[in-house]
């Protein structure tokens, strides 16, 4: 309780302690979080495709192992999945499966987005009405020319929205990360942390740097948003 009233009763240490830390922090944002997060996303939202058409497939074997795929990531925590690639693949004594640490977390992350994406993604392309695919077939075109040409462009900006939220949502979600040893910004906090032990200081500067990123994402989702309702309106 000393430690924590006299840094906050002197306001030039404490902003001193803050100037200090700021940039180890922005670095682990930079390096390791944004990255982290754009890599994981663009895979995820690949992976998210395919198994939302698996979904849609008539074909039974896809849509099961699609279905178990999903409700899996689903119904387990992330963190259980991070330390599943991390620590328990690893511990198989396979050469092959022991990865690095931000390895892992993108391996991590990039299940864990396309299980939820694909639902997202499920539900655009079945918000599409079934005129749209009549009308490709209408003028000679095939299942994979119709979905390219008509469905997955339409549904793409109705599934923008809550991609956007995922995003950002992900952003947040890069924090655990630091639990298996990736230097990320929340890491970055941690290793700070312990050497100055101001550890609410720390915690609540990276909450900060989370809001700002967040807030900053949530100004170019209503951008997008904005344009696209008058790309629609048109």
């Amino acid at each position: 309780m000393y430690l924590l009233s006299s840094i906050f009763q002197d306001p030039e240490a404490m902003f001193d302690i803050l100037q200090s830390s700021l940039l180890p922090m922005v670095k682990g944002a930079l390096y390791y979080s944004i990255p982290l997060t754009l890599i994981s996303f663009t895979l995820g939202l690949i992976l998210a495709v395919f198994t939302a058409l698996a979904r849609l497939s008539s074909i039974k074997i896809l849509r099961g192992i699609s279905r178990v795929y999903v409700s899996a990531i689903r119904g387990t925590p992330l963190l259980v999945q991070l330390f599943i690639v991390f620590y328990g693949l690893g511990s198989l004594g396979i050469e092959w499966l022991k990865f690095e640490p931000f390895p892992s977390a993108v391996i991590a992350f990039s299940l864990n987005m396309g299980a939820y994406s694909s639902e997202i993604v499920r539900a655009a392309i079945q918000s599409i009405p079934k005129g749209q695919w009549e009308a490709g077939y209408s003028i000679g075109m095939n299942y994979s020319q119709a979905l390219k040409r008509i469905i997955l462009p339409q549904a793409a900006r109705v599934s923008i929205p809550p991609l956007s939220n995922s995003f950002i949502s992900l952003v947040k979600d890069t924090s655990l990360a630091s639990l298996i040893f990736v230097t990320e910004m929340f890491r970055r906090a941690q290793e700070i942390a312990a050497t100055n032990y101001e550890f609410l200081l720390m915690y609540m500067e990276a909450a900060l740097l989370y809001w700002i990123i967040c807030f900053v994402l949530s100004l170019i989702q209503g951008r997008i948003e904005s344009r696209l309702d008058r790309y629609i309106a048109k």
